[in-house]
């Protein structure tokens, strides 16, 4: 159960790196490192909208009847999504690509 509010929030990415779905308050970083088992393609998590006892009750019982939603294999390949090489590699081509824009293309 993650109930922060971070900018990004490693927790949700080092537990689902375990294959642990992660219930998360639905705010910050945790919209972009937990998906949603309402309607996401293979889903990692269950919200929550408010830091309170009966709405992190309420993603608990959300989750008890939907945990067969989330995989162990989803919730790793998701974390995946957060890697060191994969940050480096996206981070590059971005970098390239402005660089190219900015240059004309000239090196």
């Amino acid at each position: 159960i993650f109930a922060a509010e971070e900018d990004f929030g490693i927790l949700p990415v080092e537990a689902q790196a375990c294959g642990t779905p992660v219930l998360a308050l639905r705010r910050g970083g945790s919209l972009e490192t937990v998906r949603e088992v309402d309607g996401a393609n293979a889903p990692t998590g269950v919200f929550f909208d408010e830091q309170s006892a009966p709405a992190i009750a309420a993603a608990v019982l959300r989750f008890e009847t939907q945990a067969t939603a989330m995989t162990a294999a989803a919730c790793r390949a998701h974390a995946l999504d957060f890697s060191t090489p994969r940050f480096h590699a996206q981070y590059t081509a971005f970098v390239e690509t402005a660089w190219d824009e900015f240059t004309g293309g000239r090196r």
